[in-house]
């Protein structure tokens, strides 16, 4: 261990205390407003160790780390957010502005790519609660004690989990009920615990939904995956946190069974990875014999850069990190403030790939994770004079569909795969009369 890191208490800011900030100072009037309206719709949390080593406060409101986790007043539409305002300033009751909250928050999408639709497998003909299986070899696992995180994203997809809406959530209790579906699945080998963040719960809890798996019954099941931002927004969980030890002991023990284990890192920019506390976190999960592959969406405001990205993806193969992901950012939430031009991500991609090392081009971008599965541009091309975009899946509800090509007429304005329309006089995309067959059944 680094004997120069030494513990630290995690204390957590939200709305409700953040004029106990020490950089309070740094911020006006208004801008704190902005923050209490925003927090009304989608929710706001940060730490002391992202206050006080990872933002910039010189730099503030342009910091990348304060707009990953502040939120800012064009998150909301200016009708929705000068209507909160409004309600704030009359000192509305509670009741009524949450009833106002929950319209404005119904309108973002809070379930992009038909993840409550289509996603939610039956068990002995009854939904399984706190499980998706969108991919025959893929399952998410929800654990109930992990939906919260150490501080939350602006951006994040998984918004709808952390507002107090039940309805709204995947969570599963530690239960028999998804482990007799795995051991009826067979063709499901991977298993993704996510949230929210699982490593937000005590290493008991998390013992109770790993250490099952490792029993002879799942022997199918050959990797384990953790879906974390805690390497990046409280790293001391894995160093001197009071069951730090006890959580590697954990990874040790899946990794002893003959498991692989991949912690599923989320970082958005090189700035997260530059604390020694950062750097011993990844050190000493790796020693354990657990990998870290590290994942990101390309959102405006924080990482749009390639720059950015070279510098982040240098930066974590250095550290031992495995890049794995540069997806597009989801259509929800605060979709309109952070979204890019598929044109610009493809841009920022292709120039920044270009300037790492071969060991940084394990990384898949950009990949826009949508219903029929995960679709990835692979380029920009000219055919017979038309500009298109070259696509092509990496994941698919239909396996047979992956690494297929296909092509849509170029847009410079698309941020989504349903904005594109198929090139060549195509009436639709290849897997569309499919895809529709597939979820009417």
């Amino acid at each position: 261990m680094n004997h120069h890191i030494i513990s630290r208490k995690l204390h957590l800011y939200n709305e409700k205390n953040i004029e106990t900030l020490p950089q309070i100072s740094h911020l006006s009037s208004q801008e704190i407003l902005a923050i209490k309206i925003v927090s009304q719709i989608l929710p706001f949390r940060t730490n002391n160790y992202i206050v006080e080593e990872l933002i910039d406060w010189n730099n503030v409101p342009n910091d990348p780390i304060y707009r990953l986790t502040f939120p800012h007043q064009d998150m909301l539409p200016y009708e929705d957010f000068n209507y909160l305002a409004k309600l704030l300033k009359k000192d509305t009751p509670k009741k009524i502005i949450n009833e106002a909250a929950n319209k404005i928050r119904s309108h973002l999408n809070p379930h992009p790519g038909g993840q409550k639709e289509y996603n939610i497998p039956s068990l002995n003909s009854e939904p399984v609660q706190g499980i998706q299986h969108k991919y025959p070899e893929t399952l998410l696992i929800f654990p109930t004690a992990g939906q919260t995180c150490h501080a939350y994203c602006t951006f994040c997809f998984r918004w709808p989990q952390f507002v107090g809406i039940d309805n709204w959530k995947f969570a599963t209790r530690e239960s028999g009920q998804f482990q007799e579906y795995i051991k009826q699945h067979q063709e499901i080998t991977d298993i993704l615990l996510t949230g929210g963040d699982p490593i937000t719960m005590k290493a008991w809890q998390l013992a109770l939904y790993i250490e099952p798996l490792l029993d002879p019954s799942f022997e199918h099941i050959q990797t384990i995956r953790i879906g974390t931002k805690s390497l990046a927004y409280w790293p001391y969980r894995f160093v001197t946190d009071p069951d730090a030890d006890e959580i590697l002991r954990l990874f040790e023990k899946v990794v002893q069974m003959g498991k692989h284990l991949a912690i599923m890192g989320h970082y958005n920019h090189w700035k997260e990875l530059e604390t020694p506390i950062a750097q011993e976190a990844i050190r000493r999960i790796r020693s354990t014999g657990a990998q870290i592959r590290t994942q990101s969406p390309l959102v405006r405001h924080i990482n749009d850069r390639e720059d950015v990205w070279m510098k982040m993806w240098q930066t974590q193969v250095r550290l031992g990190c495995i890049p794995y992901y540069m997806f597009v950012e989801r259509q929800t939430g605060a979709k309109d403030y952070f979204e890019i031009p598929l044109s610009r991500a493809w841009e920022i991609y292709q120039k920044a790939i270009q300037k790492v090392s071969g060991l940084s081009r394990t990384v898949r971008g950009p990949v826009m994770s949508a219903l029929p599965g995960k679709v990835v541009i692979d380029g920009i091309a000219e055919v017979n004079n038309e500009k298109l975009f070259v696509l092509s899946f990496i994941q698919a509800r239909n396996s047979n569909w992956c690494k297929r090509p296909f092509f849509a007429k170029y847009d410079a304005f698309a941020t989504w795969l349903t904005s594109l329309t198929p090139a060549f006089n195509e009436e639709k995309f290849f897997y569309e009369n499919q895809l529709k067959q597939m979820l009417s059944t």
